[in-house]
């Protein structure tokens, strides 16, 4: 084994950490027994991930080199995992300028080799300059005389990845949808499991030292195959209109809005979509052959397991809690799939009474706000054959996984701290309901109430915003009726705060 990948004395270090594919390889590093230091440019964003006390964490940026030096020093292997995407006229050269600095500070530093994750494409094509930029940025690592194992990939499947929120967007929200014509081009899909466990892989296989190893999935489809998988997966009817002419640029507005995903970034994605994106060679077989990736379909149901009762937590709550501190009392947004609507305050009272408040809610004990409409609600889900409000809950005080809620269901429950419950009436899609107690510096709580919802095809979309303008007004009411109950259970107190807009 190469002596740099003993998993018992090897020092890694990720970058990239607040990324999509760098969030994910560090439980896996862990898991296999490694000693991970991350990267980051503002530590403070990692705050809430679960595996942050087993690393060490340092504060530092590609583009400044001096702070490159305290990152790197100790380390053996380092995961580079960072580039651009949004559309300006300099990012390729900021990327390669990035590229450079890090690779020499790791040379200084030692780091007997990096790792890199870029794009998959014949370089010897016309890439986008997207895709074109990722094969620089490995150039401009290798650059340095630091060893690099540079593994391309094309489209990785996986719930958040920014290729696969696209298809999943689109797909949901277009019973029929006009295409260009890039919908035909080649692809090979890959699973985030496979690529995490080639990253994770190359530490202990020293033949990928100074490679560059392209993978893919089990097979390879064009993007309207892959809009159509997932469509069948989802158990959605969808149809394709191909049309001669949609330009990157008209492409980019449409995606725009018809997803989340701005336009700025959309557009160098969608000028990449133009390239086929296929393995060229075997390598990725015989470095790795344990590594038997999976097929797009499976590729899809796992992603899309998310949505099961045991994975949801995963696919968002990293991101709420590390963010907490700087976002404003009420916010609604879109992540990984799934509508959130967010509000916070700050209860002038322990986690444990606020805790004891929200774990109250229910059965007789009713809703904190606006009872009248959550039992018309009940009532309406009991007319479409749902469960309605009549279950109650088992005991007035006292809550546990499995409990029924009225139309909900204990999904988790952390004492003094959060509970989340997932909807059981009828609605197109999959709803949460959560609330999360922190203790703030000044002894009081930040309160985290979420309405989360992962909407079913265009009908979903058309029940959550044809009923925001009612839920706006009960979930603003059940924060502060909340707040109040939990202050008046322990005393006179002074006017309760809000997080400052400011960030």
């Amino acid at each position: 084994m190469n002596p740099d990948a003993n998993s018992q004395s090897s020092h890694v270090l990720v970058t990239g950490i607040t990324g999509y594919i760098g969030g994910r390889l560090v439980p896996v590093l862990l898991e296999a027994g490694y000693r991970v230091r991350v990267m980051a440019r503002d530590a403070s964003r990692l705050q809430g991930r679960s595996w942050l006390e087993q690393v060490d964490v340092v504060e530092g940026d590609v583009l400044n080199p001096n702070s490159l030096q305290v990152a790197l020093k100790g380390i053996d292997v380092a995961y580079y995992l960072i580039h651009s995407m949004r559309n300006s006229d300099d990012f390729q050269q900021r990327d390669i300028r990035a590229a450079r600095n890090f690779g020499a500070a790791a040379r200084a530093q030692g780091v007997k080799r990096i790792i890199y994750l870029g794009g998959l494409g014949d370089p010897a094509a016309d890439l986008s300059k997207h895709l074109r930029s990722r094969q620089q940025t490995g150039e401009g690592l290798r650059e340095s005389g630091v060893p690099v194992t540079e593994f391309r990939a094309g489209v990785i499947i996986g719930s958040g990845s920014l290729s696969f929120e696209m298809i999943r967007y689109l797909t949901e929200r277009l019973p029929i949808m006009i295409c260009p014509r890039w919908i035909y081009t080649r692809v090979q899909p890959i699973g985030i499991r496979d690529t995490l466990n080639y990253l994770a892989s190359a530490l202990e296989t020293p033949e990928s030292t100074g490679r560059i190893i392209e993978i893919g999935g089990a097979e390879v489809v064009t993007y309207r195959d892959m809009m159509l998988g997932y469509a069948k997966v989802r158990g959605l009817r969808r149809y394709m209109i191909p049309v001669p002419v949609l330009t990157p640029r008209l492409s980019s507005y449409w995606v725009h809005w018809i997803t989340p995903i701005p336009a700025d970034i959309v557009r160098p994605l969608v000028e990449g979509l133009r390239n086929e994106v296929v393995v060229r060679d075997d390598s990725a077989h015989r470095l790795f052959p344990n590594i038997q990736p999976m097929n797009y379909r499976a590729a899809v149901k796992r992603a899309l397991e998310k949505l099961t009762a045991s994975e949801v937590e995963t696919s968002w709550a990293d991101a709420l809690v590390s963010s907490w501190p700087y976002e404003k009392p009420s916010v609604l947004t879109t992540n990984e799939g799934m509508i959130i609507e967010r509000r916070q305050q700050v209860v002038k009272a322990s986690p444990d009474v606020v805790f004891r408040v929200f774990t109250s809610v229910g059965g007789a004990n009713g809703w904190l706000y606006f009872n009248w409409a959550w039992y018309l609600r009940g009532t309406f889900d009991r007319l479409l054959g749902g469960v309605g409000l009549r279950r109650g809950r088992r005991r007035p005080e006292e809550v546990r996984i499995g409990d029924a809620l009225d139309f909900w269901r204990v999904e988790a429950v952390e004492p003094g701290h959060l509970l989340r419950l997932r909807a059981e009436m009828k609605i197109p899609g999959v709803a949460w309901l959560q609330f999360h107690a922190e203790p703030t510096n000044d002894g009081y709580t930040h309160l985290v109430q979420e309405a989360i919802f992962a909407p079913k095809g265009l009908l979903g979309l058309l029940y959550w915003y044809g009923l925001y303008p009612i839920h706006r007004v009960i979930f603003s009411g059940m924060i502060r009726e909340l707040a109040s109950r939990a202050e008046r259970l322990t005393g006179p107190l002074m006017p309760r705060t809000l997080y400052s807009d400011k960030i």
